[in-house]
C-alpha cells in the first residue's frame, strides 16, 4: 500500500518546520532581521521586499502585514513590494534587462537607512543579487532569505536567514514563518514599545 503523498508533504513540511524552530542560530538571525526592521520603521524608513514567482507572492503577502496590520490595530508602517507594478517592471525590463527590474527601482525609491529584505530559494538570481548589489551601494540595510543553496548571499546581506532546506515550498513555507514571527516581533514592538524574543 502506497504512502499518501498529501501527508508525506504535511510530514515533510512539518520535520523542515521542527528543524527550523530547534535551530537556536537560524531563531537569532530571525530576531536580528526583527529588529532591524523595527530600528528602519521607527527612523522613519522604509521596507522594500522583492522576490520571483512564489517569491514575488510572499513579498506582497509581508509588505500587506507591515502596512496593514498583523494582528494588532495600530497605524500602517511603511512597506512596499517591488514585485507589483507593470508597467515598472516591464519598461525595465524592456530598457535595461530582467536583471535590472528591482535595482532600477532601488535606485529611484531607495535611501539610506532603508531595509531591503530580498526573497530567493536559490539564492543565485541575476537580479536578486543586482538588487542586492545596488542595495549594499546605496546605503540600504540588506536582508536575504533563502535556502540551503542560497548561503553564498552572505557575501552581499548584512542578515541571512537560510531555511534547513534545499526543497522549494518547504523554503518558502519557513520563510513565511519567519515573515509571521517577525510581523508580530514588529507590532509588539511598535505598538507597546518591546519586542518579543
Amino acid at each position: 500500500m502506497s504512502q499518501n503523498p498529501i501527508a508525506t508533504h504535511f510530514q515533510q513540511s512539518l520535520t523542515a518546520l521542527q528543524r527550523a524552530a530547534n535551530d537556536t542560530a537560524l531563531l537569532a538571525v530571525v530576531s536580528d532581521i526583527a529588529v532591524t526592521i523595527i530600528d528602519a520603521l521607527r527612523s522613519g524608513n522604509k521596507v522594500l521586499l522583492i522576490g520571483n514567482g512564489g517569491s514575488a507572492a510572499d513579498a506582497q503577502h509581508i509588505a500587506s502585514e507591515i502596512v496593514g496590520r498583523y494582528r494588532k490595530e495600530r497605524p500602517g508602517y511603511a512597506a512596499i513590494a517591488l514585485t507589483t507594478d507593470t508597467s515598472a517592471l516591464t519598461a525595465i525590463s524592456n530598457d535595461y534587462g530582467f536583471e535590472q527590474i528591482f535595482a532600477r527601482q532601488i535606485e529611484s525609491l531607495g535611501r539610506p537607512g532603508d531595509v531591503l529584505l530580498a526573497l530567493s530559494t536559490s539564492g543565485r538570481s541575476p537580479n536578486i543579487l543586482a538588487s542586492l548589489s545596488a542595495a549594499r551601494q546605496l546605503g540600504l540595510v540588506t536582508v536575504g532569505f533563502t535556502g540551503l543553496k542560497g548561503q553564498s548571499l552572505h557575501e552581499i546581506c548584512d542578515r541571512l536567514l537560510v531555511a534547513p532546506s534545499d526543497d522549494t515550498p518547504v523554503i518558502q513555507q519557513i520563510h513565511m514563518t519567519a515573515a509571521h514571527a517577525i510581523c508580530d516581533n514588529v507590532e509588539h514592538a511598535l505598538v507597546d514599545g518591546a519586542g518579543r524574543k
